[in-house]
């Protein structure tokens, strides 16, 4: 692209830098964590909207939401949160089946109603990140479809230097085979892998699209990270923006992330009262949650709760029988052994610190 044709894509991605919903990426500076701020299990743990993965590893890593330090380059750019995984200690070495990353999921349809014409070669988006390793080394990560035939666009970090932060920029061209429908899975992936064994890896070609083959993801990873006890990787400001040009972090406040992000999970905390609902019988209790509208019908979970009209020893929930999208919220279903009488107001009621009650809908 020439200097003026670059000079005109920037100037057209600075005008709409303070439109909300430039940033496809919900919660790229790491600002939200409902669930915990560190966790050494995988999947969806700490940071929302991004979760860990492993395979073949001795000793789990932590992922953990960690404050980014004052002074450097990211901090003054706005970032003060970032997502920090540690390595544990892997004895046996870099083998072949092992893995440790991070992946960020995006609804196939927040991509195809984007304004990407993601079909078209001369069309684009940008990805945009700061990373640091404790380790310096080249890190290989990936962007791929799952609709029609899933397809691959691998990238790599480049040359990291030990514990500096570091800006990184792809711009990624549509291709004439991909398929994203417009619908509420997942439609585009982003991972960044701190290590992939060679069961995944072989001789591709980076920054182009191929069909995606599971065994084939990424150019041979460097072992060094992996291989170094209590190594970290850290990651924060990831924006995916429609153009050639990666812009200015589009910084929101944290009630609108927070917002967006609930869309997939929500969890409400340990003290006081979640909701006021009714008894259907002696056994089970109907709630509705003026919730924000969630992906799809979320899973359930709870600590310690009680159902009780404040009259009385409540009596502790032994399930949730279901959870329903009613087009304005959400309508819960609790269970309890007995101790209801029909018709009666009720509460869910937080008893003691390992009181909580979760909405999961992640892609």
């Amino acid at each position: 692209m020439s200097k003026a044709a670059e000079l005109a894509a920037f100037i057209a991605n600075q005008s709409s830098a303070n439109v909300a919903s430039k940033n496809i990426i919900i919660n790229g500076n790491m600002a939200v964590a409902q669930r915990a701020t560190s966790s050494t299990s995988t999947g969806y743990q700490t940071v929302d909207r991004f979760q860990m993965g492993t395979s073949g590893v001795d000793e789990g890593p932590t992922q953990a939401q960690v404050d980014v330090s004052s002074g450097t380059t990211p901090y003054t750019l706005g970032f003060k949160k970032a997502l920090k995984i540690t390595n544990g200690n892997q004895t046996s070495g870099a083998d072949a089946g092992d893995i440790i990353d991070v992946k960020h999921g995006i609804e196939a349809q927040h991509i195809a109603q984007s304004g990407w014409d993601f079909k078209s070669a001369s069309s684009f988006v940008t990805l945009s990140f700061w990373v640091k390793s404790s380790v310096a080394q080249n890190f290989f990560g990936l962007v791929r479809t799952f609709d029609g035939t899933a397809f691959n666009f691998p990238f790599s970090t480049g040359s990291l230097t030990a514990d500096t932060w570091t800006k990184v920029t792809k711009t990624i061209p549509g291709n004439s085979n991909l398929t994203i429908d417009t619908d509420n899975g997942e439609g585009l992936q982003i991972r960044w892998h701190m290590f992939l064994g060679t069961d995944r890896t072989a001789s591709v070609t980076e920054d182009t699209w191929v069909a995606f083959d599971t065994t084939q993801r990424t150019p041979d990873n460097t072992s060094t990270w992996y291989t170094t006890n209590d190594a970290t990787f850290e990651i924060t400001g990831v924006q995916l923006e429609v153009g050639e040009v990666a812009t200015p972090f589009k910084h929101e406040s944290f009630g609108d992330n927070l917002k967006r992000c609930k869309r997939y999970f929500i969890r409400y905390s340990n003290s006081g009262n979640y909701a006021i609902g009714a008894a259907e019988d002696g056994t089970r209790g109907i709630f509705a949650f003026p919730a924000p509208d969630m992906r799809a019908a979320p899973t359930g979970t709870q600590g310690t709760l009680t159902l009780g009209g404040g009259i009385g020893s409540p009596p502790a929930v032994t399930a949730i029988s279901s959870v329903t999208n009613s087009g304005h919220g959400l309508d819960l279903l609790l269970t309890v052994g007995s101790g209801l009488t029909a018709k009666d107001a009720l509460r869910i009621r937080a008893t003691d610190t390992a009181s909580f009650l979760a909405f999961d809908a992640e892609l």
